[in-house]
């Protein structure tokens, strides 16, 4: 805020020509830090820094919240905190980017003229950042710094300081996401790059400045989409540093390990994959999915998609977990050009949460990961819906042999329940409730079975996967090479989740208040006019909180109270009609359109009669990330004219 560098550049420049000019010598950092302690630079910076941790004591005397939340429009309050001065952090600068080439036409945005912009994502060692959002151009203007804790207590990491050769060997690197969100709110995967910043080790003057050249994802893996100008500092500086040469080859040597890891590996999966043709040639044809292409366009074991991955408390229940997962949007990986042929691209999680969307495949993932945190046996597997669309979903097999299927993209549970072919034809058969079709393979983190029954028909699979008869496993210590988070992976960490930043009162109002107007202006075409009944729109609340509950729980709560306050709302002779929907994003306009689609809805909102009163309420249920539910109900009532 102080443009503090600035500052301290103006100081230092004078000091060093008047200085210079004096005595013709070198200048110590001690002679600078006086000369700006006398121009009281030191002192502004002292007084500016509050070092708060908590903010109660402003929270206690603030006014009140009101209860509409609409008075309340004051900026969030940024908590500052300490450096502490006995950890080692790196602090990574982003300064500015080129060459962006795709938005070299772009014209300057106009002063409050909504436009298209980036936002820079990192994930360092379970601690996650995000930059301000900078518009689109050919050198778009990042400024942004953060600071990365190194050596963190959580991690196991002791108290000590840690010197370079420590540090040498953490091997994490910093995941730089790149989103771009258009000017409806879209957002869009623009690159993903692994930064290794340990090079900063070996700097001569413990600064490094490095220009990474970011690729495009998917399909556009070998494309270069833009430049960032990067600067990585230590903090506190480093008394000694090490050589290049010792981080060089501290580099070639884990590349290498790495590298002869993933060979075994193919060479176990391809024997492995001979073995499973040579039981039956139809083999060949089944789903067996061992290596995934990420979204750089990099090969993987399936295995390493997935890790336990516990929420915090920001998800309670295995069922809150798969209405989370549901509520981030769906979308299939972008190709380019015409065709059937679905382009594929696992994402790494960081850069689907970032993205907030993702394909049947970083949903499934992401659910088996949650529900292996919450202490289930978890696999993904991989087969086709009806028509042979291949898909992927989630299995939990109960202590009791129970199987269960988890819909990923919807949140629904089937039981599974096999039909035995074998069985005379009079005995009844359970009719399947589940979508899915054909089964290849299960796997989570540690294992992995490839379906060798005679039919890879679901409704006739046994899920015994202790059976090599019907699940051909592979070996546990192969997967565990290559997949466990260990030392020399090339699997990234999985981030931690974040706590949704959306404020559900306010994002309510607003989508509700532009829900009335377009609903105005479009009854005004009609040459209708239009009236708000605010009394029957409050009273749709319990229902749009009943559908949640229910998406959430399974369970469906009565809805009495609801149907009674809306008959003593609605007088004799009067008609109500009530259209509940719900989508996935907060863009107004786009929600209205889809509604008008519906001949129910569109009925109610173009409703013609006597004493016609409309009322519309939206309700958001937030969830972690920056996913949320929303439920928006119309309603009308008028009076019967027969």
């Amino acid at each position: 805020q102080m443009d503090v560098h600035g500052r301290i550049r103006e100081v230092l420049a004078e000091t060093v020509h008047e200085q210079l000019a004096a005595k013709n010598q070198e200048l110590s950092t001690e002679d600078l830090i006086k000369t700006l302690q006398q121009q009281g630079v030191i002192d502004d910076v002292m007084n500016e820094l509050k070092f708060v941790t908590d903010v109660s004591e402003k929270e206690e005397t603030s006014a009140p919240k009101p209860s509409t939340h609409f008075v309340d429009k004051e900026p969030p309050v940024l908590k500052k905190t300490n450096i502490d001065p006995t950890r080692r952090y790196l602090y990574l600068q982003v300064l500015g980017g080129k060459a962006f080439l795709e938005h070299l036409q772009e014209p300057e945005p106009l002063p409050g003229q909504i436009c298209s912009t980036f936002t820079l994502f990192l994930h360092f060692r379970n601690q996650r950042f995000r930059s301000k959002p900078v518009p689109c151009a050919c050198e778009p203007d990042f400024h942004d710094g953060f600071l990365l804790e190194v050596h963190k207590d959580s991690l196991g990491d002791g108290s000590k300081m840690v010197d370079a050769t420590t540090m040498l060997s953490i091997c994490d690197p910093v995941h730089m996401v790149l989103i771009k969100t258009d000017t409806f709110g879209e957002t869009a995967l623009v690159a993903s790059y692994f930064l290794e910043w340990r090079s900063v080790l070996a700097a001569e003057n413990g600064i490094r400045n490095i220009a990474v050249e970011l690729l495009g994802v998917g399909s556009e893996s070998k494309v270069s989409v833009g430049v960032l100008n990067i600067r990585l500092e230590m903090y506190p500086h480093l008394n000694k540093t090490l050589s290049p040469e010792v981080t060089n080859t501290q580099f070639a040597l884990e590349h290498q390990k790495t590298a002869e890891k993933e060979r075994l590996f193919l060479v176990y999966a391809k024997q492995w994959w001979r073995e499973y043709l040579q039981i039956r040639p139809t083999h060949n044809v089944r789903l067996v999915k061992i290596f995934a292409q990420d979204e750089n366009g990099v090969n993987h074991p399936v295995c390493s998609y997935i890790r336990p991955l516990q929420a915090g408390r920001l998800l309670d229940t295995p069922r809150q977990a798969a209405r989370f997962v549901s509520v981030l949007g769906y979308e299939r990986a972008p190709v380019i050009g015409g065709g059937t042929g679905k382009q594929e691209q696992w994402c790494t999680l960081l850069a689907f949460l970032c993205r907030n969307k993702g394909d049947c495949e970083d949903h499934a993932n992401l659910l088996c990961s949650l529900l292996l945190g919450f202490g289930l046996d978890a696999f993904v597997c991989v087969g086709t819906k009806a028509k042979g669309v291949p898909h992927t979903w989630v299995m939990t097999c109960g202590t009791d042999g129970t199987i269960t299927f988890w819909e990923s993209l919807t949140g629904h549970r089937y039981i599974h329940r096999p039909i035995n072919p074998d069985d005379p034809p009079l005995i009844k058969q359970p009719k399947p409730l589940y979508p899915y079709r054909t089964i290849g393979c299960v796997f989570n983190h540690q294992k992995f079975f490839g379906n060798c029954q005679p039919s890879d028909a679901v409704e006739v699979c046994v899920f015994d996967l202790h059976d090599e008869s019907k699940w051909k496993p592979m070996s546990g210590e192969a997967i565990k090479s290559v997949c466990s988070p260990g030392s020399t992976s090339s699997v990234p960490a999985f981030p931690p989740l974040c706590a949704s930043t959306i404020d559900a009162a306010v994002t309510s109002n607003e989508i509700e208040l532009q829900l009335r107007i377009l609903v105005s202006e479009h009854r005004k075409d009609l040459g209708l006019s239009t009236v708000w009944d605010d009394h029957l729109s409050y009273l749709l609340s319990p229902a749009l909180a009943a559908y949640e509950l229910e998406r959430t729980t399974s369970i469906s709560t009565g809805n009495e109270e609801f149907q009674d306050a809306v008959r003593r709302a609605v007088p004799d002779g009067h008609t109500f009609k009530g259209f509940p929907i719900h989508f996935v994003y907060r863009n107004a306009r786009r929600a209205f359109a889809t509604c008008l689609r519906s001949p129910f809805c569109e009925e109610i909102i173009c409703c013609r009669g006597d004493q016609v009163r409309l009322a519309v309420r939206v309700r958001v249920f937030p969830y972690p990330e920056s996913a949320c539910a929303v439920w928006i109900m119309f309603a009308c009532k008028y009076r019967s004219v027969l």
